[in-house]
């Protein structure tokens, strides 16, 4: 457990070691959970959440369609390079 004190800025600094474990270098941004008596301080996702195409426009395969047994060929073939 590390003690830190506030600032009269609202500052405080996270320990190094704790920023060299978690690899948070400066400009690192997080979000602040106030959870009543305690804070959670977590980083905010690296890469933005991706979005699903929209519901009512199903996606639909248009090419040729496929046997099991072509697909099952088609498996075999290329594990066969990868041996």
């Amino acid at each position: 457990m590390e003690t830190v004190k506030l600032s009269s800025k609202g500052q405080f600094i996270l320990p190094k070691a704790i920023r060299d474990r978690h690899h948070w270098d400066a400009g690192t941004e997080f979000v602040i959970i106030d959870r009543g008596a305690e804070l959670v301080i977590k980083p905010t996702k690296v890469f933005p959440p991706t979005q699903l195409e929209a519901p009512d426009t199903p996606s639909v395969y248009r090419g040729k369609r496929l046997s099991l047994e072509d697909m099952e060929q088609a498996i075999l073939s290329e594990a066969g390079k990868h041996l």
